[in-house]
């Protein structure tokens, strides 16, 4: 049958191009509001403060449900600007948002708690972009932040910014793909963040990058960070909230850390100049690091496929009374490291609440990590304290090539002090009487394919251990050092040594000093 010369086919498909048509245009209706921060007044000619029209952006984007605030190419000159749920800030390319010099930026809220950590962790409303107690907030896009005018101090007065970004009790959170340049005191602070991704930035910095403190469930992929003068990525559970709690479930990967010069990571010329004008004149930092607030502990965090390069080595450490256990680290390369390229660090400083007790470090992996041209002053240090061992640490497939000694050999620590109520770090250690290892307080360590050599002058041990309970060494590759010992054992208990090269195998039940 026909109508009109139409089959009565058409007819029957006439339903479903109806529901076609209504998703067309529910998808036309769904289309989400931008708010163009320029149609609130901005100027975007960093000459003009801007953060008065951003902030109404954000205000109108919030009052209406939520919404993208859009900042075009431009250059943008701001004090303090609010977060607020349900909002995406997006920076296009082209855009710069810049922290404006002087004390026009909010005050520093009072702290719940600031007795034991410093200023910068406590406050958080003395920042270029700040929020707290919110949901559902990005800041996208390829532009960048520029906090020119923050102080990289902890310094209280009033009106003076100190982060770019700072973070307190939010929920779902996404950092994406901008490029962020002297962050001040911190690139990035966030403090009790649930569910935060951290992806694809790009970051020259004067002091740490990123700092994730008591969050639960972060996702750091993708990120480049360059901060010679402090950490590049740095977990740490401090008492800022008035509170102890842990940083959990926390996967780092696919990221670099670097120790270059200031703003030359951005630049491209990639110098090494200025290792002297390190503040704590121990060479450039930049590194992936727990710690050193620590009260809270770290709980079930991987790190897999990162590079670190002119920096500081990878450290763990729980000084302040928290538990850091479970944690597995794999695919690592170094390059030019100026520590210890492996530092675990059980401590006593306690900067807790009083009768905390002192916390464990534990359930340690360390895979397939390859390190060239590292610092052997310092070793790699795994140590406990005096009653407190570091336990169950399982290193495979490592291989560390470290410079040669040179003018430090008359320095070489006999007796190395236990310094645990000091800030932690290797160079407080002194120079160590191993170029490889240096491993005390620990129980229950294997080390499978390990290899450790010198890249010149050498004089000392490959190994020192002191005060271990429990160590299996299979395929050990050590460079042997003129008439020094490759092993320099000191209270050590059931120890064995396995298939590896130019070496006998050995078992030792229990030896209170014993060289070979």
């Amino acid at each position: 049958m026909e109508i009109n010369g139409m089959k009565g086919s058409f007819w029957k498909s006439l339903p479903v191009f109806a529901v076609l048509l209504f998703l067309l245009q529910g998808s036309f209706a769904a289309t989400p509001v931008t708010y163009n921060v320029k149609d609130f007044g901005a100027k975007g000619d960093g000459i003009n403060l801007d953060h008065i029209a951003i902030n109404s952006a954000i205000d109108k984007a919030a009052s209406a449900g939520g919404g993208t605030v859009y900042v075009p190419a431009g250059t943008y000159l701001s004090n303090s600007i609010h977060l607020k749920s349900n909002i995406s800030l997006y920076l296009d390319q082209g855009a710069t948002l810049l922290a404006a010099d002087g004390k026009g930026y909010d005050v520093a809220e009072p702290s719940v708690s600031d007795k034991f950590q410093d200023f910068g962790h406590s406050h958080w409303h003395n920042s270029l972009i700040w929020g707290e107690n919110l949901e559902n907030i990005s800041i996208l896009g390829p532009g960048t932040i520029y906090g020119k005018g923050l102080t990289r101090g902890s310094f209280p007065e009033s009106g003076m910014g100190n982060k770019a970004i700072a973070l307190k009790l939010c929920r779902n959170v996404i950092l994406k793909d901008f490029t962020l340049l002297y962050g001040g005191h911190f690139g990035i602070l966030a403090t009790g963040v649930d569910n935060m991704t951290i992806d694809n930035l790009k970051m020259d910095t004067n002091r740490d990058g990123i700092d994730v403190d008591c969050c639960f469930n972060v996702r750091i992929s993708n990120c480049t960070i360059n901060s010679p003068w402090d950490d590049g990525i740095c977990l740490k559970s401090s008492y800022a909230l008035g509170y102890s709690k842990p940083t959990q479930n926390v996967t780092i990967t696919n990221c670099q850390v670097s120790g270059y010069d200031r703003g030359t990571f951005i630049d491209g010329t990639y110098q090494r100049k200025e290792a002297h004008l390190v503040p704590d004149h121990e060479g450039p930092t930049g590194r992936i690091k727990f710690g050193t607030e620590s009260n809270g502990g770290f709980k079930n965090i991987t790190i897999s496929n990162c590079v670190f390069e002119y920096c500081r080595g990878l450290a763990l450490e729980t000084v302040d009374g928290g538990l850091l256990e479970d944690v597995t680290i794999s695919n690592i390369t170094m390059r030019d490291i100026v520590n210890s390229p492996l530092f675990l660090r059980l401590g006593s400083r306690m900067r807790g609440p009083e009768g905390t007790p002192v916390g464990e470090l534990r359930r340690i992996l360390i895979s397939n990590v390859t390190v060239y041209n590292a610092d052997s002053h310092f070793a790699s240090i795994i140590s406990g304290i005096p009653g407190h061992d570091i336990e169950d640490v399982k290193l495979s497939n490592i291989n560390i090539y470290y410079r040669q000694i040179d003018s430090a050999e008359s320095k070489i620590q006999v007796n190395v002090p236990e310094i645990e109520k000091m800030y932690p770090e290797p160079e407080k250690f002194g120079v160590l009487p191993a170029y490889g290892f240096f491993i005390r307080h620990v129980k229950n360590i294997e080390m499978n394919d390990i290899q450790v050599s010198f890249l010149g002058k050498e004089t000392r041990s490959a190994f020192v251990l002191v005060d271990v309970k429990g160590i299996a060494i299979n395929n050990l590759k050590a460079a042997k050092a003129g008439q020094a010992s490759l092993f320099n054992l000191q209270d050590v208990q059931d120890f064995t040594l396995r298939s590896s090269k130019n070496i006998k195998d050995r078992s030792l039940k229990a030896t209170k000093s014993k060289r070979f």
